[in-house]
């Protein structure tokens, strides 16, 4: 009985959790809410791998390190977009990863600090 009663207790502060995100996201100004967004609806772990930048016309740009990264977000892109809807008050119909290519000076910094 007690597992019943804290999974329901949890449900009630998920729910409670979304609704100050929500209410968080409609305070900022309209174009900022889905780049904002981003990295609560994909998560810690692909946040420090991509980076939102911009949101224009419904469509949220979003940075990836490589093709492979690319592809795999693709997959995800509709459930990221019904996510980023109901936080953000905002429509986005969908989301374009861009690939950027790594900074050559950041590169060859790390390449001197590699142990030979």
């Amino acid at each position: 009985m007690r597992f019943v009663s804290r999974n329901v207790e949890l449900e009630q502060a998920g729910t409670r959790l979304e609704g100050v995100v929500a209410g968080s996201m409609r305070r900022v100004p309209r174009n900022e809410a889905p780049v904002l967004a981003w990295p609560l609806v994909c998560g810690s772990a692909v946040a420090e791998r991509t980076r939102a930048v911009t949101f224009a016309t419904g469509i949220l740009r979003v940075e990836v390190a490589d093709t492979g990264w690319k592809r795999e977000l693709q997959v995800l892109a509709p459930r990221y977009v019904a996510m980023i809807n109901r936080y953000a008050g905002q429509t986005v119909s969908r989301i374009e990863f861009v690939v950027v290519a790594p900074d050559p000076v950041a590169h060859e910094a790390g390449a001197g600090t590699r142990s030979r």
